[in-house]
């Protein structure tokens, strides 16, 4: 069981002396206030490895940051992080011994669906806020003290469908079929029925329609069936690497759809993938104009490009997976600092009632299961870079949607 402790730096630690004194008389001396302790876990190993290391950097580069300007409520910030290794019953334990063993004063959700349920159901039983970077199915969250930062609205299987379905009828030649396949990871298998269901209204012809095991051992099998349906788009209900595996998988059959949306993978392996150029995924940020300039964006970008080529990982820009890691810190912070409280039932009233300004833009908490508008988005990998195409607000300007 590997546990990790970012702790704050000797600066960051002298900064928050506000109160230490020495007297020269007597030698006594105040000591600096205990640092705010922070607990977590993330798929450290495993096969959510890739992604879960964009949300450690994220994490760690806002607690940097916070300790460089003095702390939180006068207090350092110290991250405390469990490996829980990509599975559920893992992470489930791991928040028990961090509430009560480790003694930490909050708690933030890991990544990934399952994950993020096992902790909820941990916190829930103590009482604890925690906020989620990471989880399709908001309305599984039913904790009272429980907040999105990846925000899809109350109901994202009607609206995130919608989101790409709508990218894609704006182009010259709107797909007239697709064909589906999704991991048997609860989102995946969510978002894609929800596709399924619109694309059907909408007259689209579904191909096939399949559910394969996760993670993917062999995606071949599935590349054929791609292949043989010769659907307009091609539709992958994805996590990690396995956009890539799929990618590999038809290129070795001599086959490029010619449309094809992957929807959870590892940013950087899809993006300087061969064969990558052109595919779409799912977003809510992605670093360029306008979305550079929203909060926080000037400390997140220039540190994660930092941290990312330290730790060798092939694409060193910020998506939305660090933008919405950095947003759930940016909350837990913003709700501390307004009710000057480490209180969990003082931080989740003052978050329903309240606005946050974060790297992802702003956002609200008042509808159900403590959601607020659909910030979903379209990206697609254009010259090995993302770029969202949709909604075209978003777009970088002279940035186009590459489409058949």
């Amino acid at each position: 069981m590997a546990k990790y402790m970012i702790r704050p730096s000797r600066r960051a630690v002298l900064s928050s002396l506000a109160a230490a004194s020495l007297v020269s008389a007597g030698r006594r001396v105040y000591a600096a206030p205990a640092p705010i302790r922070v607990g977590c876990t993330l798929a450290l190993t495993g096969p959510l490895a890739q992604t879960a290391l964009v949300h450690k950097l994220a994490a760690e580069i806002f607690v940097a940051d916070i300790n460089k300007h003095g702390g939180l409520l006068g207090r350092s910030v110290e991250y405390v992080l469990y490996d829980d290794q990509s599975r559920a019953d893992q992470t489930r334990s791991l928040y028990e011994k961090l509430i009560t063993v480790d003694n930490v004063d909050l708690i933030m959700a890991p990544y990934a669906t399952a994950a993020t349920l096992a902790a909820i159901s941990v916190a829930q039983r103590y009482g604890k806020i925690i906020i989620y970077s990471s989880m399709a199915q908001v309305y599984l969250a039913t904790y009272d003290r429980a907040f999105p930062a990846s925000h899809g609205g109350p109901h994202p299987e009607i609206s995130n469908p919608k989101v790409i379905l709508d990218a894609w009828a704006s182009t010259p030649h709107p797909p007239q079929s697709i064909a589906i396949a999704a991991s048997k990871f609860p989102s995946a298998l969510f978002e894609a029925k929800g596709v399924r269901d619109l694309a059907q209204k909408r007259g689209i012809k579904v191909a096939f329609y399949l559910e394969y095991d996760f993670p993917s051992r062999d995606m071949n099998p599935i590349a054929a069936r791609f292949k043989d349906a010769n659907a307009d788009l091609v539709w992958l209900g994805c996590l990690g690497v396995e956009a890539n595996q799929l990618i590999e998988a038809m290129t070795k059959i001599d086959y490029k759809p010619p449309r094809s949306f992957y929807l959870f993978p590892a940013s950087g392996p899809l993006a300087s993938a061969p064969g990558g150029e052109g595919a779409t995924a799912f977003s809510n940020y992605e670093e360029h104009p306008p979305m550079d300039k929203f909060k926080g964006a000037d400390v997140l970008i220039p540190a994660f490009h930092e941290r990312a080529k330290a730790a060798g990982m092939p694409y060193t820009r910020v998506d939305f997976q660090a933008a919405t890691e950095f947003a759930a810190w940016q909350m837990l912070a913003a709700a501390a600092q307004a009710t000057s409280s480490l209180d969990d039932a003082k931080m989740a009233d003052w978050l329903k009632h309240h606005q946050v300004e974060t790297v992802v833009g702003k956002l609200r908490f008042n509808e159900e299961f403590n959601c607020g508008d659909d910030l979903s988005k379209v990206k697609q990998v254009q010259k090995g870079k993302w770029q969202v195409v949709w909604p075209v607000a978003f777009r970088q300007p002279g940035t186009t949607f590459i489409a058949p």
